[in-house]
């Protein structure tokens, strides 16, 4: 059986730079890997632009990868022979983002969001909606504590926002009910703490490999990452 694509989606507050550690040792087995745009426009935009991707540009069977909100959108995207969760949200149907962070002890949340996040208005946006910026003492202690410092200011010069509402739209009927999954925990992840990404790993039956890194595992310890999709590949061909 031929290879699987691997399909790698972004989460918020970045682009498909955020896979640049773990894109060329996938390429060196010989697996075809494609890194679309996540919009970070809301669930069900985003999942629709994922899905014609891959309906348009990904030949063959696919594995879906998606980092934290990416998580969200490859849940809502049909069709995939694998899913992997890296340091992501693995929704059920209804949930949302704010939903999965509450109580959990995550950084963000917080009563007052402005003291972790910038909030701008947008073109276009609809009635009380605004974009979420992440603030720069935001990344170097919660976001990306483990990356060296030059790396830190990257993702905060680069960073992509995401909208309120993205992280406030219920999810849909959940692909990893019928497709399956892996998942990497980070185990010092202040973001999605570890215990809430456990506990919705194991909830959709994802095998679980943990890892002693941050919200951004794959670029501060990616060998985690590589070696779980490519588990997930061979799966895909056994």
């Amino acid at each position: 059986m031929a290879k699987p694509s691997i399909v790698l989606v972004h989460g918020a507050w970045a682009d498909a730079s955020s896979w640049n550690a773990v894109v060329p040792a996938l390429r060196e087995q010989g697996y075809a890997v494609f890194a679309p745009t996540n919009l970070l426009r809301g669930v069900a935009t985003d999942a629709a632009y994922v899905s014609s991707f891959v309906a348009q540009r990904v030949p063959g069977p696919v594995v879906l990868v998606g980092h934290s909100y990416g998580g969200v959108v490859i849940s809502n995207v049909a069709g995939a022979s694998a899913l992997v969760y890296v340091n992501a949200f693995v929704p059920d149907e209804g949930e949302t983002v704010f939903s999965i962070l509450g109580g959990s002890g995550s950084a963000f949340d917080i009563p007052d969001p402005t003291v972790v996040f910038d909030i701008a208005g947008y073109p276009g946006a609809p009635e009380g909606d605004a974009e979420a910026f992440l603030k720069a003492d935001t990344v170097h202690r919660s976001f990306a504590q483990d990356l060296p410092e030059a790396d830190r200011w990257l993702t905060v010069v680069g960073q992509r926002p995401i909208t309120l509402s993205a992280n406030a739209t219920p999810s849909g009927a959940p692909s990893w009910k019928s497709t399956p999954s892996w998942a990497v925990v980070g185990t010092e992840d202040l973001v999605i703490p570890a215990a809430t990404q456990r506990s919705m790993a194991e909830r959709a039956g994802a095998k679980i490999t943990e890892v002693a890194a941050s919200h951004v595992s794959m670029l501060s310890q990616p060998q985690t990452t590589i070696d779980t999709i490519l588990a997930a590949a061979a799966h895909v061909t056994d």
